[in-house]
């Protein structure tokens, strides 16, 4: 009987290896589902962030082409100013 024990033995180790790899298996699928999970999420984050400087920069582009509106009405009443009194000083008054 000690033969079979022995035997049964020296039989169950290929198993015991096979299930040691199946943990280790296991293990490595679900840390990589935890990864796959959070890459999930930061991609989220950074797509909603993403759009959000989208309109960011939409609105800065509107900004700058009002303040350059602006800058040209400016000039241009700075122009319209200075002939006035241009005018005014040939008046002699």
């Amino acid at each position: 009987m000690t033969k079979q024990a022995a035997l049964r033995a020296v039989d169950l180790e290929p198993i015991d290896r096979l299930e040691e790899k199946i943990k280790l298996l296991v293990a490595m699928v679900t840390r990589l589902r935890a990864e796959q999970a959070k890459a999930a999420e930061d991609n989220a984050r950074l797509t909603q962030e993403i759009a959000t400087l989208r309109a960011r920069l939409a609105d800065s582009e509107g900004a700058a082409g009002e303040i350059a509106a602006l800058r040209g009405e400016r000039e241009t009443i700075r122009t319209r100013v200075s002939d006035m009194l241009e005018q005014l000083e040939h008046l002699n008054l």
